[in-house]
């Protein structure tokens, strides 16, 4: 276009008189002919100098256009791609940012999340303040006493996740949140093949469910931390690591195996020895993640998180020196154990439809 443009109009005059305004290209263009005698008017004058060897490239009333003024076009459209490209990246990295500082996270039953900001990660404290909302005492009423575990919330609606020996036979459940309130609370279904079960709690609205994360993704060494209500010390927060993984723990799926156990000491089986009292013969085993973090009667039920605050098991055994009818001087010893919530949550279906097993 450019070129175009200068081809009609270059040689235009400016001055409007209809004069050729460049007599010497006029002239050198069309060279007398001696041989013809029309020709005599256009003779050249001898008196004007002799026309340059090549004509002035621009007229001299049109100074030169300015092409830099068009390419830069190129260079600005390029600028312009480049913007909006780093407009795109800068999109995404603010999205992943979000991501990892835990902005706007929320409750997930299928992957890991950030609960505390990654500058916060692995602090007690701030995994204590995050998830202890989510975590609940609960009291089952049996034939002949109560017992005391802990439960997990998965829905603001009053779902809770815990072991099925903390409510096994009983006639009444009632669970307490960390504000203090206190709910009834209706068995939905169990799995006494993995010591789970399911309860839903009465006129709920409004709670904090728990992150539920990736119990593949752990390793021995991983800081860990366990919320629960041991001795009925609601929101009782212990800390330590992963000690080992794939540990069988068998337990009793007999109800009233570990009814009238003091103190929430349920029994069960670990490399060939009995602790807690005798499991009975109607038993089952399942692979459990191994922790040295404080576990005490009480704690059955409740969370064991990793340092982004993601619930990665719940806990289900503790191995006391203590004999199962000297609870008060039953304690910790730093073996513990957890189901594995990716157990939990391969299971999580079958307990909401309310099968009982």
């Amino acid at each position: 276009m450019t070129e175009s443009f200068r081809r009609s109009g270059a040689y235009e005059d400016p001055r409007g008189d209809g004069q050729d305004p460049f007599p010497y290209r006029q002239q050198h263009a069309s060279p007398v002919n001696p041989g013809n005698a029309g020709n005599a008017g256009s003779a050249v004058n001898p008196e004007w100098p002799a026309p340059p060897a090549h004509p002035p490239a621009y007229p001299p009333a049109y100074p030169p256009a300015q092409p830099s003024k068009k390419r830069a076009k190129g260079p600005v459209a390029l600028l312009a791609a480049v913007a909006i490209a780093a407009a795109a990246v800068g999109g995404g990295t603010a999205f992943a940012f979000q991501e990892l500082t835990g902005k706007d996270t929320v409750a997930s039953s299928s992957t890991s999340t950030n609960v505390v900001p990654t500058g916060q990660r692995g602090s007690i404290a701030a995994i204590a303040k995050a998830v202890s909302p989510s975590v609940v005492e609960i009291t089952a009423t049996l034939a002949n006493g109560t017992s005391t575990g802990s439960g997990v919330i998965i829905s603001s609606g009053g779902e809770i996740l815990t072991n099925n020996h903390v409510i096994a036979g009983a006639s009444s459940v009632k669970a307490r949140t960390s504000d203090g309130k206190t709910y009834t609370a209706q068995v939905v279904g169990t799995d006494s093949s993995k010591d789970l079960a399911l309860i839903k709690l009465d006129g709920a609205s409004g709670l904090k469910p728990a992150a539920l994360g990736n119990s593949d993704g752990v390793a021995v060494g991983d800081q860990v931390v366990a919320i629960g209500s041991p001795e009925g010390l609601t929101g009782t927060v212990t800390s330590g690591i992963v000690s080992a993984l794939d540990r069988d723990v068998t337990v009793s799926t007999d109800e009233s195996q570990g009814q009238g156990q003091d103190g929430g000491q349920w029994p069960f089986e670990f490399g060939g020895r009995h602790f807690n009292g005798d499991t009975g013969s109607s038993t089952t085993t399942y692979k459990a993640i191994q922790t040295d973090a404080s576990l005490n009667p009480g704690n059955s039920g409740g969370a064991l998180i990793d340092a982004n605050g993601n619930i990665i098991g719940i806990n289900s055994a503790m191995y006391s020196a203590a004999a199962a009818s000297d609870s008060s001087s039953a304690g910790s010893v730093g073996l513990g154990f957890a189901i594995p919530i990716n157990t939990v949550k391969a299971d999580l279906a079958k307990l909401r439809s309310g099968s009982r097993s």
